[in-house]
């Protein structure tokens, strides 16, 4: 799997965030549509149900904030020998009957986005939901090259923008 944005992309499924393991929750979007696992219990709907698909509370900071706060917090696992789970973000699955919201762990090393790519991400979330644009991209794309791994920065915002059409 490779992450790209806020996207942990594999080869039959994009997961918003890091994909859930055991208990966790997520979001999955496939070609059948978005499911909301874990957390009281699994939900899902087709791509023409779903009205919004938002993010809340990434933590998103400029390249040298970052940097120094996955410093910071390399140091203090290193003293502490206390390591925690990634930072969570709440994804926000509305349709028009209803809006649930899921917890969603950051996939990026250190938990913090940059803030091009988290833009470009939100843009291609409310793309997906508005049927501006087609997860099927995504899935080619994971299906060809997730294996190789996480690509470099400017080549994920060229992915984003591409699959955004920004």
């Amino acid at each position: 799997m490779a992450m790209v944005g806020l996207f942990w992309i594999g080869e039959d499924a994009v997961h918003v965030g890091a994909e859930p393991t055991g208990a966790a929750s997520g979001v999955r979007l496939t070609e059948d549509g978005v499911a909301v696992l874990g957390a009281g219990g699994d939900r899902s709907w087709t791509w023409d149900e779903v009205v919004r698909i938002e993010t809340h509370d990434v933590p998103v900071r400029s390249g040298v904030r970052r940097l120094a706060s996955m410093a910071f917090d390399a140091a203090l696992v290193a003293v502490t020998g206390d390591g925690e789970l990634p930072p969570a973000f709440t994804v926000e699955v509305a349709t028009a009957a209803e809006t649930v919201l899921a917890d969603a762990h950051a996939a990026v090393t250190g938990g913090i986005y940059l803030p091009v790519e988290y833009e470009l991400s939100a843009l291609l979330l409310r793309r997906l939901a508005e049927g501006g644009a087609d997860i099927a991209d995504l899935l080619a794309w994971g299906r060809d090259h997730a294996a190789e791994g996480t690509p470099p920065r400017e080549e994920r915002e060229a992915l984003l923008r591409k699959w955004a059409g920004a």
